[in-house]
């Protein structure tokens, strides 16, 4: 390479912005198409594709969730008919008859002496979905029948829709 090579640079008018000096050259059109490459960004299908699987995911999650929360408070309700079923008892066991209605749990009812309670407060005679308790007496089965409806609050179901009663 020579000297006068380096010194004067040569302009190629034929091809847009390329310069030469000797062996060094650059174009200005490699920067800017490489610059495009990197600015490409995402196509619309490939945004469409992600939203579908995030919404999937967000679903699948959704339903665990709620779904826990509905058995939680099946097996709350479960606890709870049974408890309330104890102090039926207590109410028994104290006044020497079985409670009227469950609001005998609360309040003394009239000439029922002996009565120790309150033995429940107004809130725990409904079931976490906040449907009333069902009591009977006489029951079907026994001297009592205390049950749930369950979530729906309907006779019969299934899973969380299901009666919860006293054995």
């Amino acid at each position: 390479m020579t000297s006068s090579t380096l010194a004067s640079p040569k302009f190629n008018s034929a091809k847009f912005g390329t310069f030469n000096f000797g062996t060094l050259s650059c174009s200005r059109r490699s920067a800017s198409s490489s610059a495009s490459i990197a600015q490409r960004g995402f196509t619309l299908m490939e945004i469409m594709i992600v939203i579908v699987l995030i919404g999937l995911i967000a679903t699948f999650v959704g339903n665990r969730i709620f779904g826990a929360s509905d058995r939680a408070k099946y097996r709350l309700a479960q606890s709870q008919v049974e408890t309330i079923a104890g102090k039926i008892e207590q109410y028994q066991q104290d006044v020497g008859s079985l409670p009227p209605s469950l609001d005998a749990l609360v309040k003394a009812p009239g000439g029922a002496s002996g009565w120790l309670g309150p033995y429940a407060k107004q809130q725990e005679l409904n079931d976490p979905w906040g449907h009333a308790l069902e009591y009977k007496v006489p029951g079907a089965n026994g001297p009592f029948d205390l049950m749930s409806y369950g979530r729906d609050g309907k006779p019969g179901g299934d899973g969380v829709d299901a009666d919860i009663v006293h054995q």
